[in-house]
């Protein structure tokens, strides 16, 4: 059937099946699925740092990425969980790029309150 086991006779209808560990000097994925840079066009939905927190209370995970019992069931896809990771990394990035340019705007205005304050 063209499926190769190494270690195990069931490759559990995979191409290749290793029982065991192994090693190489790179692997190469490639994913058919859209890559995050998405997240950085203007009409990107994200959501309010509330709403994360509120999910990340309830759930103990962040939103889109598999729970420790789905991946100890299920294993992950390196490729998809790559593309996960990244994807919450560049909303990291937005949410940090937002905090700066508020943090900016209140020192500007700290700085017109002193001034106008006279201090």
């Amino acid at each position: 059937d063209g499926n190769v086991g190494i270690g195990t006779d069931d490759t559990y209808g995979y191409k290749l099946a290793v029982n065991g560990k192994m090693i190489c000097e790179e692997v190469v994925v490639k994913l058919k699925a859209n890559w995050p840079d998405y997240v950085f066009e203007t009409d990107y939905a994200l959501k309010p740092v509330e709403e994360v927190e509120e999910f990340i209370r309830e759930h103990k995970r962040l939103p889109e990425i598999p729970s420790a019992a789905q991946v100890e069931e299920n294993g992950i896809g390196l490729a998809e969980m790559n593309a996960l990771l990244l994807k919450k990394v560049e909303e990291l990035t937005l949410y940090i790029i937002e905090q700066n340019r508020q943090i900016s705007e209140q020192g500007k205005r700290i700085e017109t309150l002193e001034n106008v304050l006279g201090k």
